[in-house]
């Protein structure tokens, strides 16, 4: 990573050639910001160019939270002055697409708090598995007033049909692990106790397999993924969005319920939302 960044967010353990974890570790919260997409997009940069990686798993040190949505006291102009990526997308839709379109497998291990950018890692990711009792994912956006940026509007009508997809998006509420396997959010809502043995195993499984197989069938089922206008119209949205003087309102009012900092707000964000404009 840069030598001028702070404490690096991401970390990258190689179990063997074939098989990588990649922990994100921003303590409290684990918010997004411009470090975590610059560090994301030189990870998701190796994994491409590596020839022996074939399985990533996405994991967290932070109890609690997976990864949290964007860090909301960062300087926003670093976030939008990142380059473009290769995709020509912005730089969080690019890092994402690139991340689903990679010839790796790519899961997501979720105990925690997935909300907005943790629920678009999930969704860019090939497979997700949460624990039942201690996973929370939600798309939080519109209850703040803004538009998702990372393409949850484009993916999750592909995975759980219009209706629930609206329910997530529009709800902004929080989904536990096991009604985000009913809706088909994710692949499987596991015991916490068995959840981290399970994905090492089927990882390792995977790891065995022949790299041109798994790349060769993950190109042919990615005939299903949306179209990458898609993505950037979602982006080009969210941007419009977060200027607006109602979006800005709602984010100072939920400041003042204590929102960003440990506690109630954070650990029950979809509850404390649903106090905004009332």
């Amino acid at each position: 990573m840069n030598a001028t960044t702070k404490t690096v967010q991401i970390r990258l353990r190689r179990s063997s050639p074939a098989y990588w974890r990649i922990t994100f570790d921003n303590p409290p919260l684990n918010v997004m910001g411009p470090q975590f997409v610059q560090e994301f997009r030189e990870i998701v940069t190796a994994i491409e160019d590596d020839e022996q990686v074939k399985v990533v798993v996405f994991d967290s040190a932070v109890e609690g939270f997976f990864l949290n949505h964007s860090d909301f006291l960062a300087n926003f102009e670093d976030l939008k002055r990142i380059p473009t990526g290769p995709t020509g997308l912005e730089a969080w839709p690019d890092i994402l697409v690139r991340l689903t379109r990679a010839p790796v497998v790519s899961i997501a291990l979720i105990r925690g708090r997935a909300t907005g950018n943790g629920s678009e890692i999930a969704l860019a990711s090939d497979m997700t598995f949460v624990s039942r009792e201690k996973a929370v994912l939600s798309q939080w956006e519109v209850g703040i007033g803004l538009v998702a940026g990372g393409g949850p509007m484009a993916r999750l009508p592909r995975l759980m049909g219009r209706g629930r997809a609206l329910e997530v998006l529009l709800s902004s509420d929080d989904i536990g692990g096991e009604l985000a396997e009913a809706y088909g959010y994710v692949n499987r809502a596991l015991p916490d106790a068995e959840l981290d043995a399970f994905v090492d195993a089927l990882a390792r499984r995977i790891a065995a397999f022949d790299k041109w197989a798994i790349a060769n069938t993950k190109r042919l089922v990615n005939a299903s993924l949306p179209p990458d206008v898609e993505i950037a119209a979602g982006w080009d949205a969210c941007m419009a969005s977060v200027a607006r003087p109602a979006t800005q309102a709602r984010v100072k009012a939920f400041f003042e319920l204590g929102f960003h900092k440990p506690g109630e707000a954070e650990d029950r964000l979809g509850a404390y939302l649903g106090r905004l404009g009332r």
